[in-house]
């Protein structure tokens, strides 16, 4: 059977997150059901990470197999037309071999976190960013971001509902961007790992928000990762400013497509 690599953009609101529930809509429900009307039957598709309710995609990566040998492009258009009344998108489409897995493959995933800084509320970017209402201190906040690189026990990091087998893992990218706009400030968190744990990005965003604030010292984030203790944790921030950015593999399934 023909294997196809879905990079796939949604937003994340009015959905349960990314997998497949049997009482609440999904992203992955969504796509299952387009593909059910290209080919009679139950599909189950493998994406490169699971998003919680309401955290955006905007390069997920899923694998389907299909009896019919479809065109890439052909296929992107069929379920994008089954797709239309969701937020959801197929933005490419490659066929791939059969030892290619959405998951199994990645050799990293990439997120970004939006935090935007406005005394006004949010209107065109409201259920896209967390807001916050006071200033934050982006300097102090990539000193403390830069204690989390590296390879850590994250435990006071990790989600207490977390299956992961250890809560060890390596942390590559932590960098935060100041962007100044006419109507405020936004802080965009670029995070780069292997995997991650549940959670995970939004306890290190809540935990650096307090840094920001002036709540937290820089080393507290530090002492808090030392404790391997989630009570150590800081807040976790809400999931509307958090989109799985980007997957990457040894060879990228779209390069030519």
């Amino acid at each position: 059977m023909p294997r196809f690599a879905l990079k796939i953009e949604y937003h994340g609101a009015g959905f349960a997150g990314w997998q497949r529930q049997k009482d609440h809509p999904s992203v992955q429900g969504a796509i299952e059901t387009a593909l059910a009307k290209l080919q009679p039957g139950d599909h189950t598709i493998a994406a490169a990470g699971r998003t919680d309710a309401g955290v955006h995609g905007l390069a997920q990566v899923a694998h389907c197999d299909l009896v019919k040998d479809w065109a890439p492009f052909r296929l992107s258009e069929a379920l994008n037309y089954h797709l239309k009344d969701q937020r959801v998108a197929i933005v490419d489409c490659a066929q791939v071999t059969d030892e290619f897995h959405a998951r199994f493959s990645a050799t990293e995933r990439r997120y970004l976190f939006r935090l935007i800084s406005r005394r006004a509320p949010l209107t065109h970017e409201r259920g896209l960013a967390w807001h916050i209402k006071h200033p934050l201190d982006a300097d102090a906040m990539q000193a403390g971001a830069d204690h989390l690189l590296g390879r850590h026990d994250f435990t006071t990091f990790r989600s207490s509902i977390c299956q992961a087998d250890s809560p060890v893992k390596t942390l590559d990218e932590l960098r935060i961007e100041e962007i100044e706009n006419p109507n405020g400030v936004e802080y965009r968190f670029h995070v780069r790992a292997r995997s991650f744990l549940h959670n995970q990005v939004r306890s290190f965003v809540g935990t650096l928000e307090r840094v920001g604030a002036g709540a937290w010292a820089p080393g507290d984030v530090r002492r808090a990762l030392d404790a391997r203790n989630r009570a150590a944790c800081g807040p976790v921030c809400p999931p509307e400013g958090l989109y799985l950015a980007g997957v990457t593999y040894p060879d990228d399934p779209f390069s030519q497509s």
